[in-house]
């Protein structure tokens, strides 16, 4: 049989998107060793190693552009809108460019998070696209208004076309995909043992006073360090490599690590409001802690989830900047649902991709 070849197309903003399908690509590989990726994104080729062990190509596309944004939460909502017109504009010659490597390369299938682009190029080369996301991108620009209503409109047309979509937790209704099926969390799993973690980045306080600091790629400007004087036995484990050089501060400088390796021995996760760091620490039962966001409308779905499914603080963006962290100190809140969520995306999405390769 012919060698089964998967285009993953994914969007082009932060790092969430690219961690989260290149934890479902690893898991397909892991199924079929023989598959080959084809992981177009513009993400770093180290960023997508860390989840992918096996080889892949890279080949760094975009086909859209998320929201152009300074840092975690703050966006730039005119420089989004004159970029998606420029995309709009060039959408022909991105499709055909697309459309010629994927003939040339008889890719059999696209697997999209979540590239509005990604269904009309593969209605163009005659093959079937899947989607996986908790969100579209017409959603987050319709709640913008405005001259982006047009965008929304159009983006939602583009994801009509999809033929199948795999509907993450915490999602919005994802109405303008005409086949929708829900699956269970995705995320990555830890890599290394806890005691061989505390011992090569000399973690010493116990769990509960061991923190996990983590804003995504774009990190967030503002992070109020003074904060941590205040916890002098906690640890702090913090990836932004401009975090102050404090005793109590252990900063992760080595890409191979990733946030979710020292969830396991950390007492609560301190983030915005994104799905991927929300699914691996509640793949893993580590308590949120997590800032409001305003302005993406993604966030009050995730925040829905979080609260319904997992132990849990809320933050106000003031406490959170201006305040002494408090919150620390202050008992965690407990899940509003009983029932456990599903955590088996990763395999549900690989095995349907299996299926359609007919590998059993």
């Amino acid at each position: 049989m012919e060698r089964p070849i998967l285009y993953i197309a994914i969007t082009n903003h932060g790092f969430g998107h690219a961690s989260r399908m290149a934890s479902v690509a690893a898991t397909i590989q892991k199924l079929c060793p023989d598959v080959l990726l084809i992981m177009v994104t513009t993400a770093p080729r180290w960023l997508l190693e860390c989840y992918i062990e096996g080889d892949f190509i890279h080949r760094p596309r975009a086909f859209d552009l998320g929201v152009i944004q300074a840092d975690s939460l703050t966006m730039d909502k005119a420089a989004t809108l004159n970029k998606l017109r420029e995309i709009k504009q060039k959408q022909n010659s991105l499709v055909a460019s697309e459309v010629n490597f994927i003939r040339q390369n008889r890719v059999h299938l696209i697997l999209a998070d979540i590239p509005f682009l990604a269904s009309v190029i593969a209605k163009a080369a005659n093959i079937p696209c899947w989607s996986m996301s908790n969100f579209g991108w017409d959603f987050i620009y319709r709640d913008w208004g405005g001259e982006f209503l047009e965008i929304a409109d159009w983006i939602s047309e583009c994801y009509s076309k999809c033929d199948r979509l795999y509907r993450l937790p915490f999602h919005e209704p994802m109405s303008a995909f005409p086949n929708i099926i829900d699956v269970g969390l995705t995320g990555g799993s830890p890599r290394y043992a806890a005691d061989d973690l505390r011992s090569s980045w000399g973690i010493t306080a116990p769990v509960e006073k061991t923190i996990l600091l983590t804003f995504g790629g774009l990190g967030v400007q503002q992070l109020p360090y003074d904060n941590l004087h205040l916890f002098p036995d906690w640890q702090f484990i913090v990836f932004d490599q401009s975090a102050p050089d404090l005793p109590n501060v252990v900063k992760i400088t080595d890409r191979k690590y990733r946030p979710v390796d020292f969830m396991p021995i950390c007492g609560r996760v301190v983030s915005k409001p994104g799905y991927g760091t929300f699914a691996e620490a509640i793949r893993l039962e580590v308590p949120i802690a997590t800032v409001t966001r305003e302005g993406f409308a993604e966030a009050a779905f995730l925040i829905e989830g979080l609260t319904n499914y997992h132990q849990h603080q809320i933050l106000s963006p003031t406490e959170f900047f201006q305040g002494t962290w408090d919150f620390l100190h202050q008992p965690l809140l407990q899940p509003k649902l009983s029932q456990p969520i599903a955590k088996n995306g990763n395999e549900a999405i690989a095995n349907a991709v299996m299926q359609y390769f007919s590998i059993s």
